[in-house]
């Protein structure tokens, strides 16, 4: 992987963080999630929410029983990971949908979901469908996308004494390092943008991450969705928290081995890359894409409005009981998951009250 970093650049010149995160994570074969290394669980380098039990899938199943029968029949999973969340959630839905379809472009996570699928009652077995691209025919139905944004590859930049410059990566010595440059108009004009919601101008020094592709990729996902609820679960800010002045080294983490680290040209390949989310550009995106904003909550928020405490209160054995207390408190404590990781509901065509919002609404915040 590093090999063919530095060809590109030695070919090239420095290469955006764009392009330098779309081959750590996604070059065919030695990327990140495409190399067939283990990613997920106590085994890999980090653990989801569907991995840390079955509560979660079973509030999902909860939020999409909501929803009118004719859209509960085809559900589209984003990046499927493990597939914990697809099992787990066929199993909790009292009306299983006559399709799930799994949009995985990796091969080497394909195989990882397949197995973990395998397990299934037949019936639901085979309504289990593997994409490589989104679906081209019209559907309606609900979207899922549980930590996949967070992959997303961005582009980088800093505010210097001399003005705005981009981060690119280059080859300083024997490893890789930033270097800034003059930003293209595209990346220029998107953060003049963003700066004008802003309280305040960033300061010199300051650096962090957008993403230019976001609204396309979300077109490219919700295109063919006639009618339906799109779920973003993932770790963000709102874009004034997002780009607070103190937050002036970005966001970028990487992960390996269930360490958290802030070098990405570290092992590029065996480490993952990612970026929290600036949810008021999705939302903004959203209404690009001709979709309503219809719910923004932390998740315990919302997991908390599904009623996770409930399934609790239904087991009859102490230790199951404590097993699903210690797992409620992974999702939900805020020096856990609950208040890092956001839940963005977005719709197209339903009219509908959605329960996972009920207690903690924080629309204004985007």
């Amino acid at each position: 992987m590093c090999t063919r970093i530095v060809k590109a650049i030695e070919a090239e010149g420095p290469i955006s963080f764009h392009r330098y995160m779309t081959m750590a994570l996604y070059e065919p074969g030695l990327g990140y999630y495409a190399n067939g290394l283990h990613k997920f669980g106590a085994a890999g380098d980090f653990v989801t929410a569907p991995e840390q039990g079955t509560l979660f899938a079973r509030c999902l199943a909860r939020q999409i029983g909501q929803l009118p029968d004719a859209i509960g029949k085809t559900i589209l999973e984003l990046g499927a990971g493990s597939g914990a969340l697809a099992g787990d959630l066929l199993l909790a839905l009292e009306c299983p949908p006559e399709r799930y379809l799994i949009l995985e472009p990796s091969a080497a996570l394909r195989q990882v979901q397949q197995k973990r699928l395998a397990a299934l009652p037949e019936k639901l077995k085979g309504r289990v469908e593997w994409i490589a691209t989104p679906p081209a025919s019209p559907f309606s139905g609900v979207i899922l996308a549980n930590e996949v944004l967070d992959a997303l590859p961005v582009s980088a930049f800093e505010v210097t004494a001399e003005g705005l410059q981009e981060r690119r990566v280059k080859v300083e010595g024997d490893r890789l390092a930033w270097s800034l440059t003059e930003p293209g108009p595209r990346l220029r004009a998107a953060i003049e943008m963003l700066q004008q919601d802003l309280s305040a101008p960033l300061p010199c020094g300051y650096a962090s991450e957008i993403n230019l592709n976001l609204a396309a990729w979300l077109a490219s996902v919700t295109e063919s969705l006639v009618a339906g609820l799109v779920l973003l679960i993932d770790y963000g800010y709102p874009r004034r928290e997002y780009y607070h002045a103190d937050r002036r080294e970005g966001t970028l983490v990487c992960h390996y081995r269930h360490r958290a680290h802030f070098d990405p040209f570290v092992w590029p390949g065996l480490t993952d890359l990612s970026t929290f989310v600036d949810f008021t550009a999705v939302a903004e995106a959203a209404c690009d894409c001709a979709l309503e904003v219809t719910g923004f909550s932390s998740q315990a928020g919302f997991l908390l409005s599904l009623g996770i405490q409930d399934f609790l209160q239904k087991s009859a054995d102490d230790i199951e009981r404590l097993r699903l207390a210690g797992e409620m408190k992974r999702l939900t404590l805020p020096a856990e998951m609950g208040e890092k990781f956001k839940v963005l509901a977005l719709n197209r065509g339903i009219d509908v009250t959605l329960q996972g919002f009920a207690l903690m609404d924080q629309l204004k915040r985007l």
